[in-house]
């Protein structure tokens, strides 16, 4: 008989896992804690790298589909001072498809196919070493066991106690997000400072940066160190994403609050803020650079379960080839004792490549939100020099 596996979440990792696996004809049960696909906004755009996100997609058997979708026009980068004044103005070849573009939403429409999901499963806690299997406990007081549970449930995983006590600790840079719907209709002169990709602006400990998504949508954020807000502290299990300004007097107040943080900024950087009508608090947050764990038979982690860092390009790719690289070597196993070895092997080249991602994603966080600008302006010019 197959072995019963589990995954735990339906992002990028999760159901990259799924998909290979699923592609290679063997059983996986998808359990994800949301109501429905849509029970929540997706998120922002990813730009997927050649050698991870789009590797991984090429074993899912999706790539060509995420080619149609992408938009390598996204890859293009517009740097400002805080006067306005336009530092770097980068915009990418006709050919040039190293890290294009895709909304999240997109994306898990790509990959959950004909994928089938158990939604509202939200998951209590994972308890290994059980006789008849890995014992998953659910919110509505249910339970099933799996011969292998991957956790791919994110920062606040419910299935990392399972292996690992280690639990995100706070960066010191926030972000409070806001967006803008029709950005070429409603406004214009936004939607040309921005571009096709993406506009950032780099102060003292502080950034605007602001990303177009397909569809005339643009995500804003604001980044600044501070001391971690109690009332903007993760809320688990949905994450370290809170929203805030839900009625109009606090839309006012949250905005008031973004733009004082910003005062003496050029004015059409700062409307960028003063048109969003939602906001949210992302208190961001990271797991140790080498988190590692002793190996616990039938039970194993992906994505930011398994490395959270900050959210600087890396998560998201790595996440998904993981999942792509551990399906391949789950359906390959002949027994159990194959299957762990497999499990085993996995999680070792998972920590040495991630510890080497969250070294370097941690010390872009400390040269992007630093007391010296010109410091961000550097890191843009090792990537993309002008």
């Amino acid at each position: 008989m197959r072995p019963r596996i589990a995954v735990i979440g339906s992002g990028p990792a999760g159901l990259t896992f799924a998909r290979v696996l699923h592609r290679q004809g063997h059983p996986v049960t998808v359990l994800e804690r949301d109501s429905a696909r849509d029970a929540r906004p997706a998120g922002g755009t990813l730009d997927l790298q050649e050698g991870l996100g789009q590797r991984a997609l090429e074993k899912a058997g999706v790539l060509a589909e995420f080619q149609a979708l992408s938009r390598p026009e996204g890859q293009a980068m517009r740097i400002l001072d805080t006067d306005g004044t336009v530092l770097r103005d980068w915009r990418p070849r006709p050919d040039e498809r190293a890290n294009p573009e895709i909304d999240r939403g997109q994306l898990r429409d790509l990959l959950l196919g004909s994928l089938e999901v158990r939604w509202g499963r939200g998951v209590t806690e994972v308890v290994p070493g059980g006789r008849d299997g890995v014992l998953v406990r659910f919110a509505d007081g249910r339970q099933e066991t799996f011969d292998l549970v991957v956790g791919a449930d994110g920062a606040w995983s419910r299935v990392r106690p399972a292996v690992s006590p280690a639990t995100p600790r706070y960066t010191g840079v926030t972000l409070v997000e806001t967006s803008l719907d029709d950005v070429d209709t409603r406004h214009p002169d936004l939607a040309r400072l921005v571009g096709d990709g993406s506009v950032a602006v780099y102060g003292v400990n502080r950034a605007i940066v602001a990303q177009r998504n397909s569809g005339g949508h643009v995500k804003v954020y604001a980044q600044y160190r501070t001391p971690l807000d109690p009332h903007t502290s993760p809320d688990r299990p949905t994450g370290p994403y809170q929203s805030a300004g839900q009625g109009t007097d606090d839309v006012k107040a949250v905005r008031s609050r973004v733009l004082a943080l910003f005062d003496g900024w050029a004015a059409p950087v700062l409307d960028l803020f003063r048109h969003g009508t939602v906001f949210a608090h992302r208190p961001l947050h990271v797991l140790p650079e080498s988190h590692t764990w002793p190996h616990v038979p039938g039970v194993t982690l992906l994505g930011d379960a398994a490395h959270l860092m900050p959210p600087l390009g890396a998560g998201a790719n790595l996440a998904m080839l993981e999942g792509a690289e551990l399906a391949e070597s789950v359906a390959a196993a002949t027994g159990p004792e194959e299957l762990d070895e497999a499990v085993r092997a996995f999680e070792e080249q998972m920590w040495a490549r991630a510890g080497r991602w969250a070294k370097i994603t941690m010390a872009g966080l400390e040269r992007l939100v630093s007391p010296d600008p010109s410091r961000a302006l550097a890191v843009f010019d090792e990537v993309q020099p002008s």
